[in-house]
């Protein structure tokens, strides 16, 4: 189990409260519990459901047990298709302080939930993100565009995903049959090398992290010049 946190390599990865933040920006369903009921809410369209939920802190005492727990769900899919699509589960945790409209035609403007807790369930198991955490953190510049970006690259430039084996050390092993690029954020592109049995991911940072997504260009397009200076060959389809 993992608590939030500095990331694992400084400055290679996001912060757990960075993550759980991108996902958010990006959702475009999540699911709603509360009252015995499950609501599915489809219409987010990218935008970020903070913007419609007031997250408080949990005052100690008073009437909070009184108040009806929600919890939001929220699945973030790789847009490629590799194998095991989900990267990652968001869970916020929390009372409602103001009532929850099921109906998205009868819903107000925002809702207030006093936040319990944030959770963030990836391959490497589950952290825990709290209220300061989540509010000074940022969402990664990419997260609305990483989708239009990795697909464009797969179905567009399938041969440049094959060119950046090239930076992947140790080289990859002979039985990987295909490498899908699955995750882009501000600190670099993420492949999933694939084997016959199972598959593994592999970070390629870029020079410097992102602070906007009009670096990106320069940023992958650098990726792919030291690629090519790389003089090993991989015949990996892509």
């Amino acid at each position: 189990m993992r608590m939030s946190g500095a990331p694992a390599h400084p400055a290679a990865r996001p912060t757990d409260a960075e993550r759980v933040r991108s996902v958010l920006a990006a959702a475009h369903s999540m699911t709603v519990v509360t009252d015995g009921l499950r609501t599915e809410v489809r219409h987010l369209d990218g935008t970020d459901p903070m913007g419609r939920l007031h997250l408080h802190p949990a005052e100690p005492g008073g009437d909070a047990e009184l108040r009806p727990a929600v919890r939001l769900e929220f699945t973030d899919v790789a847009p490629t298709p590799v194998r095991d699509r989900v990267r990652a589960r968001v869970t916020l945790l929390g009372r409602l302080l103001t009532p929850y409209a099921h109906d998205p035609d009868e819903s107000a403007d925002s809702t207030c939930v006093e936040f319990g807790q944030a959770v963030l369930e990836t391959a490497d198991g589950f952290s825990y993100v709290g209220l300061d955490e989540l509010e000074t953190a940022r969402p990664d510049p990419l997260a609305p565009y990483e989708a239009g970006m990795l697909t464009h690259l797969l179905d567009d430039h399938a041969d440049l995903v094959t060119l950046l084996l090239r930076l992947v050390q140790p080289l990859p092993a002979a039985a990987v049959v295909r490498a899908l690029p699955v995750a882009m954020d501000r600190y670099g592109i993420t492949l999933r090398l694939e084997e016959r049995r199972g598959h593994h991911d592999v970070r390629l940072p870029f020079p410097s992290p992102l602070d906007d997504v009009e670096q990106s260009g320069a940023q992958i397009q650098a990726l792919f010049s030291a690629a090519r200076r790389r003089s090993h060959r991989n015949t990996l389809p892509a």
